[in-house]
This record gives structure tokens, C-alpha cells and sequence, in this order.
């Protein structure tokens, strides 16, 4: 999801701030990726990796290490692992998803192969480990394997409900917060943690993870139905994947008879005719869903600079703070 289009850019003065810590982080990615047994790794990674995505989640775990007065190396590795951890998603997610664009530009899979992307993943999921073990610390391993595990499953219970009009706002929330919030927390988590906070802290961490992960995710499913911002993916592409996201849900929870019926034809059975997006739009407007929906995303990024009171005032605590607006910013 694009953060490009809006008057102020937080992510931008963050990334200033750790500007240091993230060549560190750039460094070790390029040191880490590499193979001398299998040069189709690099090349499969670095297109990806150096796509100029925006890096986020590595700047969370600087930014929380940093935040918490941290001035060892490890924050490096743990930033590096976290990325490690989203592009093997992201190549895993394109083959699942049959995504012929990422970022602007071709996916992996699109410009290799199905195996390739799925193989590299892998490669980029070891390598996440061995990074995880180098910091000599247990409870970030165990923290950064569970969200592995979270982000695998909220994947396979996307897969399951995808299609699926029984799918519940629940259901959905478990989704998001396996597929997007789980890296969010963790992220920030570890970073309190290799600084050797205590429990308070930490949680207060990992909640504005969860609580931003939460609304970044909403936000791009809102932006699916009617988005101006640089997402790289076509108005509408969720609807055609089938997928059940709340402005979807709430239309459907909200449908008479025979607007059951469209969502069962072009979401159960997969009959997508020409105007049926136009359709969508529509019936998503009557109920109104997508302002909900908006309500939902402003309501966790307010969670997520609630939890920052727990942390004491420091100018990237002011940063994260701006970046949970402007998340919200671009919808609103």
C-alpha cells in the first residue's frame, strides 16, 4: 500500500531520523540475501527488495529500539529480520493471489516463475532465523517465530473464508490481524525488548503494532473500493479475487433477497460480469459501508497513539503519533 499522496509524510522524517540504522539495515539485507550456490536468489530478492518500498516495518523495530534508548547492534539484525519475514510474504502472497504487479512493477513470479518465488521465500524465511539468533536472545525468537506462524495462519484463514458470504467481522479481524498486524506488533515489540524494557512497555509496543496494523489494513481494503492513493493495484481487484473485506461484509449483512443474490453470484460462485464491480460500488454506498469502515480504521489508529502514553516522550514517539493519523489521513 502506497503512503505517498498526502500534504505531510511521517514515515519520511522517520526514516530521516534512523536514516543511519536503516543504511545499517540496507547493508545486511544486501550482505544477507546473497548466495554463491544459487545466484537466481539474489536476483529474485533484489528485485523485490529494492523496489522502494517504504520499509516500514524494519523502522518500526528502530524506531522502538531507539525509542527506548537502545544503543547496541542488535536492532539492526532484528530490523532486517523483520523485512526478511515481509518479502518472504509478499513472494509467497503473489504466487497465492496470481499478482502480476507489486509496487508498480512486475511481480517475482510474473518475471521468473511460481517455483522461483516460492523457493526464494523460503531461502528469505531461513535467513530471517539465523539473523533471529545472531541477537543470543530467546524471547525475540520466540517472539518473532510466533508471528511467522500468525502471519502463515491469517494467510490459510484468508484463503478459507475468501468466497465465503458466512465470513464475519471476526473472522475478518483475525485475518488482518494474522496477515498484516502480526509483523506490526512484533516489529515493535522486539525493538522494546532488546533494549530490555520492562513488561509495560513492551505491551504498550506491541499494541500500537496491532492497533496500527490493524487500520493500515482497513485502510487499503478501503481503498480497494475506492481509492485514490498509490496502492499499485486497480479499483475494484479484491471484489474480482473474491475476497470478503468489511466494507463487503457489512454490505452483505445489511442486503434485502435480491441483493443476496448478486453477492452470492459474483462472490460464492465467482460469475463476474461486466458492471458487476459498478454494482458493488453501488450497494457498498446504499448501506454506507464504506464510511463505517472508515470509522473502524480512525478508531485503531487512535488505539495505537493511546498505547503510546506508556512511553515516555521522546521526538519518534511524536513521529509514530503522526504516522497513525496519516494512515487514517488519506481516507478521511
Amino acid at each position: 500500500m502506497g503512503l505517498d499522496h498526502a500534504a505531510t509524510k511521517p514515515h519520511e522524517r522517520l526514516a530521516e531520523a534512523l536514516a543511519e540504522d536503516m543504511a545499517a539495515v540496507n547493508e545486511m539485507i544486501r550482505a544477507r540475501m546473497a548466495s554463491e550456490n544459487a545466484p537466481r536468489i539474489p536476483e529474485v530478492t533484489a528485485h523485490l527488495v529494492e523496489a522502494g518500498g517504504k520499509r516500514l516495518r524494519p523502522m518500526l523495530t528502530l524506531a522502538a529500539a531507539r525509542m527506548c534508548g537502545y544503543d547496541g547492534p542488535y536492532h539492526v539484525h532484528l530490523a532486517s529480520t523483520v523485512e526478511f519475514i515481509h518479502t518472504a510474504t509478499l513472494l509467497h502472497d503473489d504466487v497465492v493471489d496470481e499478482s502480476k504487479q507489486r509496487r508498480g512493477r512486475p511481480t517475482a513470479n510474473l518475471l521468473w516463475d511460481n517455483t522461483s518465488s516460492v523457493l526464494v521465500g523460503d531461502y528469505l524465511f531461513a535467513r530471517s532465523f539465523q539473523l533471529m539468533v545472531e541477537t543470543g536472545s530467546m524471547r525475540v525468537l520466540d517472539i518473532l517465530a510466533n508471528a511467522a506462524a500468525t502471519i502463515a495462519e491469517g494467510e490459510v484463514l484468508q484463503l478459507t473464508a475468501a468466497a465465503n458470504l458466512a465470513t464475519t467481522e471476526d473472522i475478518y479481524l483475525k485475518v488482518v490481524r494474522g496477515k498484516t498486524a502480526a509483523l506490526f506488533s512484533a516489529a515493535m515489540e522486539v525493538g522494546g525488548v532488546i533494549a530490555g524494557k520492562d513488561d509495560v512497555l513492551v505491551q504498550a509496543l506491541y499494541d500500537y503494532g496491532d492497533a496500527l496494523g490493524i487500520s493500515f489494513q482497513i485502510v487499503d481494503d478501503l481503498l480497494d473500493y475506492g481509492g485514490t492513493d498509490a496502492t499499485g493495484k486497480d479499483i475494484g481487484d479484491d471484489f474480482r479475487e473474491r475476497k470478503l473485506t468489511l466494507p463487503v461484509i457489512r454490505a452483505v449483512a445489511a442486503a434485502n433477497e435480491e441483493e443476496r443474490a448478486f453477492w452470492v453470484k459474483t462472490i460464492e460462485k465467482g460469475q463476474q460480469d461486466d458492471g458487476d464491480l459498478d454494482v458493488a460500488l453501488g450497494l457498498i454506498a446504499k448501506h454506507g459501508t464504506m464510511d463505517t469502515t472508515r470509522q473502524d480504521a480512525v478508531a485503531w489508529a487512535a488505539k495505537a497513539k493511546a498505547s503510546l502514553d506508556q512511553v515516555p516522550e521522546h521526538p519518534i514517539k511524536e513521529m509514530l503519533i503522526d504516522l497513525a493519523d496519516y494512515v487514517v489521513a488519506r481516507i478521511v
